[in-house]
């Protein structure tokens, strides 16, 4: 698993929410979707809010701050699809997960 770095485990990140972990400086946002982990940058391009604070609904994660939405799946801002957050490799292995950033 070149590159990867275990960042957390998999039961700690919330149902409805996201778990803020650091990879190479990197604040980058855990979320499940479906029992699948993604992984997003966490800062905002908005304002620099914390997408990892935010709700998520279904595989949309709002920003805290001013609402912003966000597939954290894809990294694609909902209402304007020119705007991306990158998104990060996240490898799973049991209940401990992978990001490469």
């Amino acid at each position: 698993m070149s590159g990867f770095v275990k960042v957390a485990k998999k039961s700690e990140i919330p149902a409805d929410t996201g778990k803020l972990v650091q990879v190479e400086g990197k604040d980058i946002a855990l979320f499940k979707v479906d029992n699948k982990v993604y992984a997003i940058y966490s800062v905002c391009p908005h304002q620099g809010g914390p997408l990892d604070e935010g709700g998520l609904d279904g595989k949309v994660a709002m920003c805290p701050w001013h609402g912003w939405q966000f597939d954290v799946t894809t990294g694609v801002c909902t209402f304007n699809p020119s705007i991306k957050q990158p998104v990060f490799p996240v490898k799973e292995e049991g209940d401990d997960i992978y990001v490469k950033a």
